[in-house]
């Protein structure tokens, strides 16, 4: 489950304020708004990059409104998937456990699982360097989920990528969030790709966000 509940989220003369909504557990939620409307500022709040001035944030029943980033167990996709050009698909996977102090066996399994799920087993020798923009998509999202994470957040993941590839992801991350049990929150502009991936659809607009439809956990 993602809640928050009266959030005010303030940004040099921006505010973000009363902002409420919940995705259920299993849910795949979607948040989508104009350029500027601070969709991203409330993903952001949400995985402790943000300061937050008033209301509260749940995960699960866990309320982290001010924990860390890094205790809050959010996996996050970048818009663009910045990847690091000295490091191989395997590093970019094995990364996070090894961050955490992962037994090597554990990282390994983990990195093959990943790689199976997302089909990038043949590029885990691989550098960054003329991956396509699904391949590195790809990476990013496993880069995200090796942890395993009980929350899912990402910020206009597929924008950049070609109609074909942007629907190749679509089915993709909704099967790894499900396989995985994972809660998600969406960050798009797009109300095609949002009722393609979302089973939970809200709108930010004028400051307020708007529950247009959800359909329950999993």
């Amino acid at each position: 489950m993602i809640k928050v509940e009266n959030l005010q989220i303030r940004a040099g003369a921006f505010c973000l304020n009363d902002i409420s909504f919940e995705i259920p557990g299993g849910g795949y939620g979607v948040l989508m708004g104009k350029t500027g409307s601070g969709k991203t500022t409330i993903l952001e709040a949400i995985c402790g990059l943000k300061e937050v001035t008033q209301g509260r944030i749940f995960l699960g029943n866990r309320d982290v409104t001010f924990a860390r980033a890094g205790d809050r167990n959010i996996g996050f996709v970048p818009q663009e998937a910045t990847l690091f050009s000295t490091m191989t698909v395997r590093g970019h996977l094995a990364f996070g456990p090894k961050v955490r102090r992962w037994d090597k066996t554990k990282i390994d399994e983990r990195v093959g699982e990943l790689a199976e799920q997302l089909g990038i087993q043949h590029l885990l020798d691989r550098k960054p360097f003329g991956l396509s923009g699904g391949e590195r998509q790809r990476v990013s999202l496993g880069r995200a989920l090796a942890l395993r994470p009980r929350v899912l957040c990402l910020d206009e993941p597929l924008s950049a990528l070609d109609e074909e590839t942007h629907d190749e992801m679509i089915g993709l991350i909704r099967t790894m969030v499900k396989q995985n049990g994972i809660s998600a929150l969406h960050i798009t502009h797009s109300r095609p790709e949002a009722e393609a991936i979302g089973d939970c659809l809200m709108l930010l607009e004028d400051g307020q966000v708007r529950v247009e439809a959800s359909a329950g956990a999993e």
